[in-house]
């Protein structure tokens, strides 16, 4: 039985359609984010010195020092006489287990030391030239025992802080 006021069309409606909008936003928020983050880690890459390796990492922070006290006294021969020289050392690092290292091995750097400043030559340490290289072998010396012990050269510098030649 059909009914009169009823027509026999069927009449399709369109499925309600899901708004895309919500989607699309959050997508390009996180990929925004994403592209930020990676931004900001590229830029903080490029920061670091061209010098600085990873094979030897740095502590940066207070200068530590420890002086090598007694002070080395030493004598060599000249040509002419019997020469004295004493200097006094102090080790600079910013490596905190450096210098604890440095302290548990200062009879190894003693001796150390004590042989290269007996085995120098009076007119090469009598100028400033000779005296800065005499620096450079020492500190060589001593990043050479704390490198045996610590696993990296930990010590900065060396200073001498008297150098009385007689």
């Amino acid at each position: 039985m059909v009914d009169d006021g009823q027509t026999g069309e069927v009449v399709d409606t369109p499925p309600e359609r899901k708004s895309r909008k919500l989607p699309v936003i959050a997508v390009s928020a996180v990929l925004l984010l994403a592209l930020g983050i990676g931004g900001y880690a590229w830029q903080s890459g490029q920061s670091v010195p061209a010098g600085a390796g990873k094979s030897t990492p740095k502590v940066v922070g207070v200068e530590l020092y420890l002086p090598l006290d007694p002070a080395f006294v030493v004598n060599f021969r000249d040509a002419e006489s019997l020469r004295y020289l004493q200097v006094g050392v102090t080790l600079m690092s910013h490596d905190p287990a450096a210098i604890e290292v440095a302290k548990a091995a200062d009879p190894v750097i003693r001796d150390a030391l004590v042989a290269l400043f007996s085995n120098q030559d009076f007119t090469i340490i009598s100028d400033a030239a000779g005296r800065q290289k005499l620096q450079g072998e020492a500190l060589a010396a001593v990043r050479k025992i704390v490198r045996a012990r610590l696993g990296r050269p930990g010590i900065d510098a060396l200073y001498f802080t008297s150098f009385v030649m007689q």
